[in-house]
């Protein structure tokens, strides 16, 4: 277990917040109530999407299903890819970010698999997920001279997300950020590999 504390200690206490939360947001608040935590930038605003993070959706019962069935590919990849990293002994802030993108996919996942059995209102790999933070930071009209959205309201920043959400955002932008760092011995390696072979 070397190497794995950590990792499975993330998964479980992001796994553990993202459900604790979407349950205690589906069985005490109704689909659209909100309430303010900051001001009009910090709200609790309940919904429902029935596709990929920040509301993003395929259309009908078979894209339904269909997403339902590539999140749980995409998570098994995930989970095989935080294996292997572990046992190739990875730069650890890379492994810990994965182990967040695995937490929070694998959450999304739960809802929907799982909730639209529990909550009655679909059957299996049909459930919607919960989302509820929402940060309308600024809020204005586009100028009227600017093509397409010219005259339209914004919201800056429009998408209502949830715990899962900001899981695997915050672990792909850290990885982003920092690539050169996680990979740096992976570069040096080949490098050394490449130089071997070509003395011999």
């Amino acid at each position: 277990m070397k190497g794995y504390t950590k990792p499975l200690l993330i998964i479980f206490f992001v796994l553990l917040a993202d459900q604790v939360l979407k349950t205690w947001i589906k069985t005490n608040m109704y689909m659209s109530q909100e309430f303010k935590i900051m001001g009009d930038w910090f709200i609790i605003h309940f919904t429902e999407n029935n596709g990929m993070a920040f509301g993003l959706e395929f259309g009908g019962e078979f894209g339904k299903l269909a997403l339902s069935l590539f999140r749980i590919a995409a998570v098994a990849g995930i989970g095989y890819g935080l294996h292997y990293l572990i046992q190739r002994k990875y730069h650890r802030g890379l492994i810990l970010n994965v182990a967040l993108i695995f937490s929070g996919a694998l959450g999304n996942i739960i809802d929907s698999v799982f909730y639209g059995k529990i909550y009655g209102y679909a059957g299996w790999f049909h459930g919607r997920v919960v989302d509820m933070f929402y940060f309308p930071i600024l809020q204005g009209h586009f100028p009227s001279w600017l093509p397409i959205w010219g005259g339209e309201d914004f919201i800056f920043f429009r998408p209502v997300f949830n715990i899962a959400d900001a899981a695997i955002s915050v672990g792909v932008v850290i990885i982003l950020i920092f690539q050169k760092t996680y990979f740096k011995e992976d570069v040096k390696e080949e490098i050394s590999i490449n130089s071997e072979v070509v003395e011999e």
